[in-house]
């Protein structure tokens, strides 16, 4: 199958400089509104790589995210947050990214360009058969990633992807593959706009979707999120209040003891039964 980088082609728009500040932001704006559309279209590969991560998520595996310059920051952007929104162990949802953690805010020059650090930054985790890896690349050809992913599928270990071009060699190595195809950029291959934004879009649904069928919500509350400031104590206390059906007095008493929403509520009803 031919491979072609549409996330490199030509901008549909041309002499950008000469635009208006107005012109500029309709123009990204618009190309923006496709980027949810793309996403959609890419539905059914999701599912499946989602229903891998849970499986994985369930036998007590984690989940891995490796990446290279703004992808890798997404995938560690999502990983970081789902300690505090969930309530899991930050070893739970791992991020990781070429060049290490110093590449978060200044890029390393040529880090991705490397086929076996992806791999040794993997085993520095004593990675197993029971996690799962999700290469994060827009180009879907980044060494670093490619490289990481091939050496799971060596080891038995799950691998999937989310990439912004047809039929890359990252999707080709991938087990579980997610292709959002987004087209050229506003500004002629800078993929950290639409197909940033996408990576971020299917990255808010694999962890949120994986959370909730873990049993980390409930109703539709963060019920194990983590009260580590005024405003998620807040939130936390509406949540019991709700819940229960009691004073905020009552409800703020509950949560300080039990140390989280969940554990407040359980520990109330079981009280009053």
């Amino acid at each position: 199958m031919s491979f072609t980088k549409t996330t490199e082609e030509d901008s549909n728009y041309d002499h950008l400089e000469k635009m208006t500040i107005q012109e500029l932001l309709t123009h990204i704006n618009a190309e923006d509104k496709t980027v949810p559309f793309a996403v959609e279209k890419a539905m059914p590969q999701i599912k499946a790589l989602v229903e891998q991560v849970v499986a994985q998520l369930q036998k007590g595996g984690r989940l891995f995210y490796i990446g290279a310059g703004t992808s890798g920051r997404l995938g560690i952007v999502d990983a970081s947050e789902c300690p505090p929104t969930f309530g899991v162990p930050h070893e739970l949802v791992i991020g990781l990214i070429a060049g290490g953690d110093s590449a978060i805010r200044k890029a390393v020059e040529f880090a991705e360009d490397s086929k076996t650090q992806g791999w040794t930054d993997l085993k520095s985790h004593n990675i197993d058969e029971k996690d799962i890896v999700i290469g994060i690349a827009a180009s879907g050809t980044t060494p670093y990633v490619i490289g990481a992913l091939e050496k799971c599928n060596e080891n038995q270990i799950p691998t999937g992807c989310i990439t912004c071009n047809k039929n890359s060699p990252l999707s080709k190595t991938a087990k579980f593959p997610i292709e959002v195809i987004v087209g050229p950029e506003f500004v002629t291959g800078s993929s950290r706009m639409k197909a940033g934004t996408a990576q971020k879009l299917v990255l808010n649904m694999i962890t949120t979707t994986a959370m909730i069928q873990l049993g980390k919500v409930k109703g539709n509350k963060m019920v194990d999120m983590q009260l580590s400031n005024n405003k998620l104590v807040d939130r936390g206390t509406k949540m019991v209040m709700d819940s229960i059906n009691v004073s905020e007095f009552e409800a703020s008493i509950l949560l300080d003891k039990h140390k989280s929403v969940r554990n407040a509520i359980k520990a109330y009803l079981n009280e009053n039964k």
